[in-house]
């Protein structure tokens, strides 16, 4: 319980303190008791009397306070008023017309000439007025014009759909050839900002300006069209005639006056109809149904003929094209002295025909002679180098025998002598048959995954004997390379390079190497020989071309270059050359690498000269050869090596020996080509069948890339003629070291 009431107001609990106070005063004076009990109830009165001066001081600080507040609120209230009045007449001098929007689409303010030239809008604009309302107001005012083909509703749904953008500026045409620029602006705060100027004066000068360019133009265009050498007229969208130049009217012989402007076309061609006869495929009933024709018009062209009755004829190209309003233009093109000239160089065009015809029937019957001629000694290269390489074969054998029997020295020497200049036939024989597969253009190909390293190997087998009779060093650097080539024509192409290095090298050495180059391989060779003039390093590349043919008694004749030449360009490899008067050459060819490393190669060059006299005593031999001289010079060598050889003279006669004697022999050497019946292949098929794995080569003086493939398909290792005595010799040596006879040849 307290002694006042809070829900009284302040001044309220003050006068009842005060009241309270009061009393226990009076009845302390007027008691006669001076007990405690009178002193407790004095000092709860002066208690009371403190908080009754400290809850009268706060509300005092809290009216103070109140009344500050007030002069503030009144004095922002004034401001606003003030900022209020400042915008409106800030708006109010703006020389365009205003008006703002809030968030929710509702006006908020707007000055005068906001509207102003659209009268029956400007007097119902109020605030919180919707601006879908608004833009509805302005589309069914009387002063609005709507563009061509455009209703009012149209026209409002296209203005809203403005309204969506964050920026638009567009120009309302009203009546009376006036002009309003809207501009319409997104606030920060959502609203809407609308701009209305007054852009009726800069229009109608922009146009009055558009309508001297477009005379001025028009006097351009009507100089420029009388200074054509065509006629030319023009009609509008309606088919009407609004123009001409003055080669038209020299076309037609009679001016075009101003009357004739107008006039329609149909009506036009009807009145020149006697002076035109259409040529082609376009006839009078066709033109003017494209003149007629509404939308989009073809472009045509077509001729017709003038005079044609006086026999003082003119002929007219005539043009009819579309112009982007609608209508068109037909413009005439004197073709008459063109045509004369074609026709007249068409008459000499067939005289020259009929010429060349006959020459060319002259050079076919010339070309075909020539193919014939040319497939003739491609026939007869091929024909005469196996027909060659098998007495040469048989020789090498039979001299071989000779060298391996004597036991006299200059016997021997003559013998090896005799060897060397077979071989040297057997070069030439290769090279003139090589350059004539790569003329004529028959070269069978068969480019595939190469491992340079089987390549480099048997090259430096062959290859170092011959550098080493020369006082030569020749290097092979092992290569893991693999690449995309005709292996067959690819090691040609080496032989014939390092060849060529061996023998005009001044130096003691030779090298041959790879290097990777963006993904290319190139293989070069090196020599320190006497180097070759810039001036000549193409001519060196031409068949039957050595640049010093005496040079170290080097002989040949001159193709192992252009060998190579042509298989590059037959195979697409890159050639390269380099080279320095005194310092020797360097000869490379780039193929493109197809794979990662693979085995590398030791080349060994011991392995020839090891093989060149083997002890074969008690090997048995089985040769099948259609050829004698051949086989009786292979059976001389390979007795004279101590082993024992059968002879048999076809595929057939070799079975039944077989079957006779019931023997297996330790190897076979089995010619190809074998006459009719069965060839090499299929005997040693069948050999293979009837007696397991057999050691056996074929032998062949066939070169091509075909036999080479079947080779490889049958897996049967080849063996060409003329036979190399050190070739045969490692073959049979190979036999006789395996302890199962045949293995290494399987």
């Amino acid at each position: 319980m307290t002694l006042i009431d809070p829900s009284d107001t302040p001044e309220r609990q003050t006068a009842k303190l005060l009241r309270i106070a009061e009393s226990l005063m009076r009845r302390v004076e007027q008691s006669p008791d001076h007990s405690n009990l009178a002193y407790a109830q004095f000092e709860r009165a002066a208690r009371l009397e403190g908080e009754v001066r400290q809850r009268t001081a706060d509300l005092e600080r809290t009216l103070d306070l109140l009344h500050e507040s007030n002069a503030r609120l009144a004095e922002s209230i004034e401001e606003a008023q003030a900022a209020q009045s400042n915008l409106a007449e800030a708006i109010e001098t703006v020389e365009e017309g205003f008006a703002l929007f809030d968030a929710d689409d509702r006006l908020v303010l707007n000055n005068s000439r906001f509207c102003t030239d659209l009268g029956d809008v400007a007097g119902r604009l109020r605030p919180g007025l919707l601006f879908a309302d608004y833009v509805d107001l302005v589309s069914r005012s009387q002063s609005l014009e709507l563009p061509d083909g455009q209703t009012r509703n149209e026209w409002r749904a296209r203005r809203l759909l403005r309204h969506a953008d964050s920026h638009t500026t567009f120009n309302v045409r009203l009546s009376l050839d006036r002009w309003i620029q809207v501009s319409e602006h997104r606030t920060t705060s959502g609203g809407t900002v609308i701009l209305q100027t007054d852009v009726t004066r800069v229009i109608r000068s922009e146009r009055r300006e558009r309508d001297r360019l477009i005379d001025r133009r028009a006097r351009i265009e009507r100089a420029t069209l009388d200074h054509l050498a065509q006629g030319v007229c023009t009609f509008d969208r309606d088919g009407k005639l609004v123009g001409w130049n003055a080669q038209m009217e020299a076309i037609l012989a009679r001016p075009l006056g101003a009357r004739q402007i107008g006039s329609r076309f149909d009506q036009l061609l009807d009145r020149l109809a006697d002076m035109f006869t259409f040529t082609g495929h376009m006839d009078r009933t066709g033109l003017k149904a494209w003149a007629a024709r509404r939308g989009h018009r073809r472009d045509l062209q077509f001729e017709v003929l003038q005079g044609a009755e006086t026999g003082t004829h003119r002929i007219y190209t005539v043009s009819a094209q579309q112009m982007p309003d609608g209508g068109f233009v037909i413009s005439f093109t004197d073709v008459t002295s063109e045509r004369d000239s074609a026709r007249a160089l068409r008459d000499l065009n067939e005289t020259l025909e009929r010429r060349v015809a006959a020459r060319t029937d002259e050079l076919g019957a010339a070309l075909d002679e020539a193919r014939r001629a040319n497939a003739s000694k491609t026939r007869f290269m091929a024909a005469a180098s196996h027909d060659l390489l098998q007495p040469l074969s048989a020789a090498k054998l039979f001299v071989s025998a000779i060298e391996d029997r004597t036991e006299e020295a200059e016997i021997g020497e003559v013998a090896g002598k005799a060897i060397a200049a077979l071989a040297s036939v057997e070069t030439f024989i290769e090279a003139l048959l090589d350059i004539s597969k790569l003329d004529s253009g028959r070269v069978e190909l068969s480019v595939e995954d190469t491992p340079l390293s089987a390549i480099l190997g048997s090259l430096a087998l062959e290859m170092t004997p011959l550098a080493a009779t020369k006082g030569i060093t020749l290097t092979f650097v092992p290569t893991t390379l693999s690449v995309c080539s005709d292996p067959v024509l690819l090691r040609r192409m080496i032989q014939n390079l390092v060849a060529n290095a061996i023998r005009h090298t001044d130096g003691d050495r030779v090298l041959v190497g790879v290097r990777r180059e963006d993904g290319q391989a190139r293989i070069e060779v090196v020599d320190k020989g006497p180097g070759i003039p810039a001036e000549h390093q193409k001519d060196i590349f031409r068949e039957f071309h050595q640049l010093v043919p005496h040079r170290s008694g080097a002989g040949g004749l001159g193709l192992g270059l252009a060998i190579v030449e042509r298989a590059a360009d037959s195979l697409g490899h890159g050639l390269m050359l380099r080279s320095e008067l005194g310092r020797g050459s360097r000869f490379g060819v780039t193929v493109p690498i197809v794979s990662g490393p693979g085995p590398a190669a030791t080349p060994n060059s011991d392995a020839a000269t090891h093989a060149s006299r083997p002890a074969l005593s008690g090997l048995v031999v089985f040769l099948v050869e259609n050829d004698a001289e051949v086989a009786r010079g292979i059976t001389l060598m390979v007795e004279g090596w101590g082993a024992d050889l059968i002879h048999a003279p076809d595929a057939e006669a070799g079975l039944q020996l077989l079957e006779d004697l019931g023997i297996a022999p330790d190897v076979f050497l089995v010619d190809y080509q074998l006459g009719d019946g069965m060839d090499g292949l299929e005997m040693i098929d069948h050999l293979r069948a009837q007696f397991g794995p057999v050691a056996a080569r074929l032998i062949s003086a066939d070169r091509s890339s075909a036999l080479q493939r079947a080779c490889e398909a049958a897996q049967v290792r080849l063996i060409q003629k003329p036979l190399s005595a050190e070739e045969v010799a490692a073959f049979l040596s190979t036999v006789v070291g395996s302890p199962v006879p045949g293995a290494a040849a399987s």
